[in-house]
């Protein structure tokens, strides 16, 4: 996972994103990203754009999942 946090402007809906929830604890160690699609995405936060994933899972974007 990178340190370089993507913005806002550089997301778009439909692309995979790694986030943290926003009911999860972000100093946790044993905090599990969550891998999924974009479906609406909220602007930007020091912690990361907020965004809500197709699924439905809320939280900050981490990094973006590259195409395999």
């Amino acid at each position: 996972m990178s340190n370089d946090r993507p913005t806002a402007e550089e997301l778009r809906q439909g692309i995979t994103v790694e986030i943290v929830q926003d009911d999860a604890d972000p100093k946790s160690e044993d905090t599990e990203p969550i891998i999924g699609e974009i479906g609406t995405i909220h602007g930007d936060d020091p912690e990361g754009p907020h965004v809500k994933l197709k699924s439905g899972a809320v939280g900050h974007v981490r990094s973006v999942v590259a195409d395999e």
